[in-house]
């Protein structure tokens, strides 16, 4: 593109965008891929048989358009969070959308939009904050503590301050990893008058014991908790995410979604994958294996690991973030920079793609030592 061209077009851009650049993490060729929080695990063979048989089935009929309603794939969703989180939904509770960043748009096309405003508290999903924009819907960067927790008090007090319309708590949150506990959300969901989104893309790699705030949706109707297939489900790449909420949410949602939004074929794929729940939940032990060794061996490099509740560690004390993320993808492994100051952030992986990452960063830190132990997130607003 010309730059006459690119000022032509960047003058005509809606002006919350003029100064944005696109979202997205490197994908790079390398041996190593841990900044995406992937699974690093393949579906397995009697997955992807189940999978390949269910789009097959569909193929055929492609000339007819998809169930607007994907009333089996709701009540694969259903069946599953009642087996995996003990929580007994109707069909008329769930929502799914091509990843659970089109169940966010939706959201804030049906509550958000112009004059009204969104609160997260940051560090935390940029897409929250992107998707915001894109549906004009103003954006409060709220704060968290310098150990990137978040209070109820704190909470409360921003809430009281901004009174928002929509309000985002990420638990587990990414970049951290941390979850929130139970007496957050329910302060925030006190202290707002608007809809409390809970997005727990990462729930199925919480620690025993984490609670969920799907249990909370029996007497909040203004609760949404979004979730995907993507991560403990290896599905990132047929882009499956879905909330529960009260059945007037979904009933909004139906005012401002595509028509049709959710292809055959993916519909199709999800409910064949739901049908091996268990089997591909099966690596999640793996996967926090690793993390947990990832945490456990940071600490004895002098670095400053977060405890994790997700399938990523973001770990502090690094003297160059930039450079020791350049040091690990000269030796082919991909790590996210999460542009805080001294911290990274790696994906669990196999235990050979973090033993990978463990090595090359060990090598990294004997010219390069940790830093002192102290506060960064002052940056953070």
């Amino acid at each position: 593109m010309s730059a006459q061209s690119r000022e032509v077009v960047r003058s005509l851009l809606r002006p919350e965008f003029r100064e944005l650049t696109a979202y997205g993490a490197p994908q790079l060729d390398v041996p190593v891929r841990l900044n995406t929080n992937e699974n690093s695990y393949e579906l397995p063979d009697a997955v992807a048989q189940s999978v390949t048989a269910a789009l097959a089935a569909e193929v055929k009929d492609l000339n007819r358009y998809p169930d607007r309603e994907f009333t089996r794939l709701r009540g694969a969703l259903s069946g599953y969070l009642a087996t995996q989180a003990g929580v007994q939904l109707d069909v008329a509770q769930l929502w799914a959308a091509n990843g659970s960043n089109e169940v966010i748009q939706h959201i804030l096309q049906a509550f958000g939009g112009p004059g009204r405003r969104a609160l997260g508290f940051v560090p935390s999903y940029s897409m929250h904050e992107l998707i915001s924009i894109s549906t004009g819907t103003g954006w409060i960067r709220g704060r968290r503590d310098e150990q990137f927790d978040l209070q109820a008090a704190d909470a409360l007090a921003q809430i009281a301050e901004h009174d928002p319309d929509v309000v985002f708590l990420c638990s587990p949150n990414n970049p951290t990893g941390t979850s929130m506990s139970r007496d957050v959300v329910e302060a925030v969901l006190g202290a707002t008058r608007g809809i409390v989104v809970v997005d727990e893309a990462y729930a199925e790699f919480a620690r025993e014991g984490t609670p969920s705030a799907l249990g909370l949706l029996p007497d909040n109707p203004r609760l949404i908790v979004s979730r995907t297939m993507s991560k403990a489900f290896a599905f990132a790449g047929a882009r499956v995410g879905y909330l529960a909420a009260d059945p007037e949410i979904t009933e909004a949602m139906r005012l401002v979604r595509l028509p049709y939004h959710l292809s055959s074929l993916t519909q199709a794929a999800a409910i064949a994958a739901l049908g091996h729940a268990d089997l591909l939940l099966s690596t999640v032990d793996a996967i926090k294996g690793q993390r947990d060794r990832i945490v456990r061996t940071l600490a004895d490099f002098g670095l400053l690991p977060v405890p994790s509740d997700s399938n990523f560690v973001m770990f502090g004390g690094l003297a160059d973030a930039g450079a020791t993320w350049q040091a690990l993808l000269d030796h082919g492994i991909l790590v996210r920079d999460i542009g805080i100051a001294h911290h990274l952030r790696v994906s669990a992986g196999t235990e050979a793609e973090t033993t990978a990452f463990l090595d090359a960063l060990r090598d990294h830190l004997r010219d390069n030592p940790p830093t002192a132990r102290q506060p960064v997130n002052k940056e953070i607003a």
